[in-house]
């Protein structure tokens, strides 16, 4: 939930800066900086903790100049330090950055520097930018071209602004993926970059919203957006209302399309500061359980409703594959109205996205009652849940969601239970720290490969125009992409009307195969994983009774994509981590058809987002 705010024009940055990062507190940071120019003099300033801290110090010390650059960190490499806050400086301390999302390969980077004979005042991947940054200056001269050159070297999703002392009057920056958004403020003889609009909307309604591989040159008087190979980008601006809703739409149409884009950020966030890749360490300091309480366990037990219970379901597999620890999973409005049997070795988990839901808070107590800790998973800071769960809380960190239907909230769900499974595991030592390292690389690309994901979206809109008319609609997964199904027909049903149903797909000749004919859809998740012959043998049978299919399926699969009416593709990555790619083209699909229905998308009829009474 990093911020990101810069300026250059007449005023003074530092008050410009300030007030923006002031406008982005509500996205979580655990440090701040910022760095202006005055003239060729460039003056840092920063502090751990909050904005306080850091206003407190430039009181102190004060700073003047009319470009500059500030930043609120939350971590994700290193600790929460004064050393690790950004900005960060190159080798000669005449270019400094600032970055949101993840290098993933900064460890790579990092050491082939250290070689050069480059020495890192910080544990953070953005030193690793800006060192990288400097050399390619150093044979450039140019920072936008240097700039160039160094993101063709970063694997991940960036949001990355630079300023250097030998060009003042200058800024530069860029997005990479999706990871992060960068907004560049329009104004008269000004100009303002953001990584959201509230931190500039004050200043200016004139906004250009930069695409991944696009980057801006940016000075008091001109804007210039070209691609990484240099090549100019004719942009549209967009016109912000200063009504507080529109304003946080943004350039989405609905909240539910901006909150499924926000996704590689959210997933970012969930990460940041629970991961230590080097160590090949997981960090939950909101747990309160220890190794000792956490090898004792010998049963989880899982309660959500909806899409949390999906989210649960996944994490079943998560936890008993990765820590060898059984799971269980009701619905809240279940577990509540039988006998429950719990106990001290168990450990109940809430996932709730509000922290407010009824039955769910209902089990909680019930834990209490028999003397078993819960923990939850909830995305509301300082909710219900997150008060009553005696063995801590583990914060989603997704940010506000204002659309019924979830999005960010059930992606961040999985990435937390997954956090929490390679915590239980470096616990009861059934991984080791060097098979822990390569999960938490596959996590870290995690938001880069939803980025990829969240490029491609007209596909949907030709499928909405197919499926606009259907009453039914089937989706079918196995093993660990059965939940993935089961929330795919939720999405839709919800938003679009379409009456949907998840079947895991062995079962499809129990029941379901009796539906299936040209007018039913069937949404097949067919990835190459373990079960990949079997789901074959499912698109075999349900094209040889006429039905439509729309397959999910590992990139470059010819196989399935040959015997799929539409076939789209999800990016490799460990199996266990395909339900969270899977889940968004459903969360697409489901979007582009209710939206050609001409359904509320944001507030579906008959639903609440917190349902707080039975």
């Amino acid at each position: 939930m990093c911020g990101i705010v810069g300026y250059v024009g007449p005023r003074e940055a530092t008050d410009v800066i300030i007030g923006g990062l002031g406008r982005l507190e509500y996205r979580g940071y655990d440090s701040a900086g910022i760095a202006v120019l005055d003239g060729a003099r460039l003056q840092i300033r920063r502090s751990v903790g909050k904005l306080v801290n850091l206003t407190q110090q430039l009181r102190a010390q004060p700073i003047a100049g009319s470009c500059g650059i500030g930043h609120t960190r939350w971590a994700t490499h290193g600790g929460v330090t004064e050393a690790n806050a950004h900005p960060h400086r190159d080798a000669s301390g005449e270019i400094v950055v600032i970055q949101n999302g993840i290098v993933e390969n900064y460890l790579e980077l990092k050491g082939r520097l250290i070689e050069m004979g480059h020495t890192f005042a910080s544990q953070t991947d953005t030193e690793v930018i800006a060192r990288l940054l400097g050399e390619h200056y150093r044979q450039v001269g140019d920072l936008a071209a240097a700039m160039r050159l160094t993101l063709a070297e970063l694997r991940g999703g960036n949001a990355i602004v630079a300023l250097t002392t030998r060009e003042p009057g200058k800024l530069v920056a860029a997005r990479l993926g999706n990871a992060g958004a960068v907004v560049v403020g329009l104004g008269e003889g000004e100009h303002f970059v953001a990584s959201d609009i509230p931190a500039i909307l004050d200043y200016t309604q004139q906004m250009i919203f930069l695409d991944s591989q696009e980057m801006a040159v940016i000075t008091s008087e001109s804007v210039s957006i070209t691609r990484m190979d240099g090549a100019l980008v004719k942009k549209a601006v967009t016109t912000i209302q200063w009504d507080p809703i529109a304003a946080a739409k943004g350039e989405f149409k609905h909240f539910m399309l901006k909150e499924i884009h926000e996704q590689p950020r959210a997933l970012t966030d969930a990460l940041r500061g629970r991961v230590d890749l080097e160590q090949g360490r997981i960090v939950l300091d909101d747990l309160r359980l220890g190794d000792a309480e956490l090898a004792r366990l010998g049963r989880v037990y899982t309660v959500a409703c909806g899409t949390a219970w999906h989210a649960g379901l996944v994490g079943k597999y998560l936890i008993e594959s990765l820590a060898k620890l059984r799971v269980d999973v009701d619905y809240g409005s279940e577990f509540r109205y039988r006998d429950p049997l719990l106990g001290e070795d168990t450990l109940l988990m809430a996932i709730t996205q509000s922290g407010e839901t009824a039955d769910t808070l209902a089990a909680m107590e019930e834990a209490r009652r028999q003397g078993a800790p819960s923990v939850a998973l909830v995305n509301a800071i300082g909710s219900q849940a997150a008060r009553v769960a005696d063995a801590g809380a583990l914060y989603l960190h997704a940010g506000p969601e204002i659309g019924v239907a979830s999005t960010k909230a059930y992606t961040s769900m999985l990435v937390v239970q997954y956090l929490l499974a390679l915590r239980l595991a470096q616990a009861r030592k059934t991984l080791t720290p060097s098979q822990i390292r390569s999960h938490i690389q596959a996590l870290i690309e995690l938001p880069g490969k939803v980025g990829q994901l969240l490029e491609h979206q007209q596909i949907y809109q030709d499928l909405a125009a197919q499926l606009e008319s259907a009453s039914n609609a089937l989706f079918l997964g196995r093993n660990i992409n059965y939940p993935t199904a089961l929330e795919g027909a939720l999405k839709l049903k919800e938003i679009s009307y379409i009456h949907a149903e998840g079947y895991p797909a062995g079962e499809m000749k129990h029941g379901p195969i009796a539906l299936i004919d040209q007018h039913l859809p069937v949404v097949c998740i067919a990835l190459q994983d373990a079960l990949y012959e079997k789901m074959i043998s499912n698109i075999e049978q349900v094209k040889a009774r006429g039905g439509r299919v729309i397959a999910l399926i590992s990139a470059g699969d010819e196989r399935a994509r040959s015997l799929a009416d539409v076939a789209i593709e999800i990016p490799a990555t460990l199996p266990l981590l395909s339900p969270l790619l899977a889940a968004v083209p459903l969360q697409l699909l489901a979007y582009y058809v209710a939206v050609r229905r001409g359904a509320d998308v944001d507030q579906p009829r008959n639903l609440a987002k917190s349902v707080t009474v039975e």
